[in-house]
């Protein structure tokens, strides 16, 4: 049991941030974050050491969303940035960026999943390319390189639009 304490203590920060990206909860996070731990303790006999224990641990907090997701009978919600990004503005700029935003996240739908994945952890959970090579299970140019082809693709199709 001290092993999972060490694990907790270790990757329960990435986790949070990952499932906050996710989510864009910090109550929903913080609940998934408790009910992944839970299930790793479960679980932990069939984590095979295949990759990295952080990677293992998003996994199954994805797992957990999308799960409570469809529960919901409801798709990934579109309100993941917070509203802080609006602290002084009148409410026609608050209208029009959250307008924006929505789009932004219409169209994030539309792409792969490790892209879009990729794009919500550097953009709106502000993980390093490293950090998000860890959660993915994958090397940090792999990281820059999905992120640099998926924000060009999002500017392309806001550019088809205009």
């Amino acid at each position: 049991m001290q092993d999972m304490d060490a694990i907790y203590k270790k990757y329960s920060e990435i986790v949070y941030k990952y499932v906050f990206c996710l989510t864009g909860n910090e109550d929903t996070a913080e609940e998934i974050v408790q009910e992944t731990f839970f299930v790793a303790v479960k679980d932990i006999r069939k984590f095979r050491g295949e990759c990295k224990i952080s990677t293992w641990l998003c996994q199954i907090s994805k797992y957990i969303w999308y799960k409570k997701l469809k529960k919901q009978k409801r798709e990934i919600p579109l309100d993941v940035l917070q509203d802080t990004l609006f602290l002084e503005e009148s409410i026609e700029e608050n209208f029009l960026k959250k307008e924006r935003k929505i789009q932004v996240f219409k169209k994030l739908q539309t792409f792969d999943e490790d892209t879009k994945t990729v794009l919500y952890l550097r953009i709106f959970g502000n993980f390093e390319y490293d950090e998000i090579a860890e959660i993915m299970g994958r090397t940090s140019n792999w990281a820059r390189v999905v992120f640099f082809r998926g924000k060009q693709r999002l500017k392309e199709e806001f550019e088809h639009e205009k």
